[in-house]
């Protein structure tokens, strides 16, 4: 996001990742070739999500100082995939649009495309390093907990650095936490990213698809903070060559 009001004035961006350390985090050996596991488990899912159209709808709301809705940003798709798995949007009605202090940018709509249903695929594991982080149960799920980050950012790259956990029965990602990158800050403009969560539900065969991502955060601008909430519904989940739709039960914010 942009702020729409640019002030020449140096402040510093402060975000977070909640590295969970402890409630319930055990420390484990990790298993061996954790991330090649779940990349290949990922590469599959989204050979199968590939067969699929659903809908996707975003909302972006900017919040005032006192927590009050002041702006929003909302939109709806159809995203459908070709025989060659591209990917293809078509917009289901015109954008509504009232936000006031941000400005949605090409960074963002790429960052809803491809960071927030983030799919960590054989062909993206390499681009990134990881950390094990332990075990937790997640939503009844056994799962190992797995940092990844960039190995490096090239000029033009949109990655994602955050906290994946891992079904330890599949290597299946059920859930993810952390942010698109990188920040970009020049002295002609600033463009910043909130932390997000996404979840995911079992469809049918056993694989996971993103149902939800949400995030509420605030952005440190120069021209001063300004927090947002971010939503994002992937739903109607349909095969293709079928009638048949995929629904899932509201997940709870956590």
């Amino acid at each position: 996001m942009q702020a729409a009001i640019q002030i020449p004035r140096t402040v510093a961006r402060y975000w977070r990742i909640v590295l969970i350390l402890a409630s319930g985090l055990q420390a484990a050996e990790p298993p061996a070739n954790l991330l090649r596991r779940a990349a290949a488990r990922e590469t599959e899912t989204a050979r199968i999500q590939s067969n699929y159209t659903y809908r996707q709808t975003v909302t972006l709301e900017e919040l005032d100082s006192h927590g009050a809705l002041a702006g929003e940003y909302r939109e709806v798709r159809d995203i459908v995939f070709s025989p060659t798995q591209e990917r293809t949007e078509q917009l289901v009605g015109k954008p509504f649009l009232t936000l006031r202090n941000l400005k949605m940018t090409e960074e963002d709509f790429r960052d809803i495309r491809e960071i927030q249903p983030f799919l960590l695929t054989n062909d993206q594991a390499f681009l990134y390093e990881s950390k094990y982080r332990g075990e937790e149960i997640m939503d009844g799920v056994s799962c190992y907990v797995m940092e990844i980050r960039p190995r490096q950012l090239l000029e033009g790259q949109r990655l994602f650095e955050g906290l994946l956990w891992i079904e330890q029965s599949d290597f299946s990602i059920i859930r993810s936490e952390g942010q698109a990158v990188p920040q970009i800050r020049t002295t002609q403009q600033e463009n910043l990213f909130p932390h997000f969560t996404t979840i995911r539900r079992k469809v049918a065969g056993g694989y996971w698809f993103p149902v939800m991502t949400y995030g509420d955060d605030t952005l440190y601008f120069r021209s001063g903070p300004q927090r947002e909430r971010l939503t994002i519904r992937y739903t109607d989940y349909k095969r293709f060559g079928t009638d048949t739709t995929i629904t899932f039960a509201s997940p709870e914010r956590q």
